[in-house]
């Protein structure tokens, strides 16, 4: 008789219990072809968390229309920023924050496994989670690079946690971070970014704040992102000593004809350049990674428009990537979450007694 539930791992006296964190992001295509963009644009439209549309009537519009026109156009775009070496610059990144991140835990005393996770496509969260039981993990800490929380985003991670363990037998103790929009590292990690780009290349008249756009009708149905991000904006501005007339805070990557959470982004640089403003620095303080949507959609789509209307200097300020202050503000959210939860391997003689007991107490039965 068949079981509806995955097969356990081999469980080995010997295998101490480990604690680990699982740093997920929203995903790529595994290459800047329209062959790969397509089943990756399949996964990330077909979720009703990123489209809240009945599939009855959206399905046939997806399957139909957008996925037999949009992938060649999106891989053109992603072979803009694709690496020749390290390939996706999202995959790169977090990739290397998941490194460092075991590396600074490690540092500060914890011995816990780290894996990075894509929402959608690859590595999948299922398959992370199933390579973490299989070397122990008995606790697993879920740790979105979101920092401003959305059912359109940090929702749907959790989502494919809770549809992994529906398959699972024996499920780990699970926990999930929901937000650090204003956590005070990450705040100071995003100031010292912006400021060493001025030491670099000099201040501009504005600096504008883009955030990754969703639909406006979430914020009337409780979505609590547009707030988040305002108020991240603003602790930011204040880290900065801005005043209210130095920065502007704008919501990018539009998708569809719904209104969604305004300003938009390209738009205002438009406006901006034909009022005179000369010169810009555009930073997007919601991606932890760089990736299409700052690489091409700000960096090359939103400069081309800034600098056609009038404007004559267009400064992208990058992501926050592999920056120290980043990577030590990612490591403090970790360890406030991981509290209470035993992050020590057991030494020999530990594991050595622990199996004596077990087989003890089997014995004993």
């Amino acid at each position: 008789m068949s079981s509806r539930f995955a097969p356990e791992p081999g469980f080995r006296h010997d295998q101490s219990a480990r604690t680990a964190v699982l740093l997920c992001n929203l995903g790529t295509p595994e290459a800047p072809t329209a062959a790969a963009v397509r089943p990756y644009l399949a996964e990330f439209l077909g979720d009703d968390r990123v489209v809240e549309i009945p599939r009855l009537a959206w399905w046939p519009i997806l399957h139909g229309i957008i996925l037999r026109t949009r992938p060649a156009r999106s891989a053109a775009k992603y072979a803009t920023v694709w690496h020749e070496k390290d390939g996706s610059p999202l995959l790169h990144w977090t990739q290397r924050q998941a490194t460092l991140l075991r590396g600074w835990l490690g540092e500060a005393g914890h011995n816990v496994l780290v894996r990075h996770a894509m929402r959608y496509g690859k590595p999948s969260i299922a398959s992370q989670l199933d390579a973490l039981k299989a070397e122990g993990a008995n606790r697993i800490l879920i740790l979105p690079l979101y920092p401003q929380y959305s059912g359109t985003t940090t929702a749907s991670v959790f989502d494919a946690v809770y549809d992994w363990a529906r398959t699972q037998r024996h499920i780990p103790e699970l926990r999930f971070v929901n937000r650090y929009h204003d956590d005070a590292g990450y705040i100071e990690a995003l100031a010292q970014r912006v400021e060493a780009h001025w030491r670099d290349n000099g201040r501009g008249e504005k600096l504008v704040m883009s955030f990754h756009g969703v639909p406006e009708r979430t914020l009337r149905l409780g979505d609590p992102y547009h707030c988040e991000s305002h108020k991240t904006a603003r602790l930011l501005a204040q880290r900065l000593r801005l005043g209210d007339n130095q920065y502007l805070v704008t919501f990018q990557s539009r998708f569809g004809k719904a209104k969604w959470l305004e300003p938009y982004t390209e738009p205002s640089l438009i406006a901006l350049a034909q009022q005179g403003t000369r010169r810009v620095d555009v930073v997007c303080p919601g991606f932890t990674s760089d990736c299409l949507e700052t690489l091409e959609e700000i960096n090359q789509e939103a400069r081309e428009a800034f600098l056609h209307a009038g404007g004559q200097q267009f400064e992208y300020i990058a992501c926050l990537n592999d920056d120290a202050p980043w990577i030590t503000a990612l490591s403090r959210i970790a360890q406030q979450h991981l509290q209470g939860w035993p992050t020590q391997r057991e030494d020999a003689a530990q594991l050595q007694e622990r199996s004596r007991r077990s087989q003890s107490a089997g014995a004993a039965q």
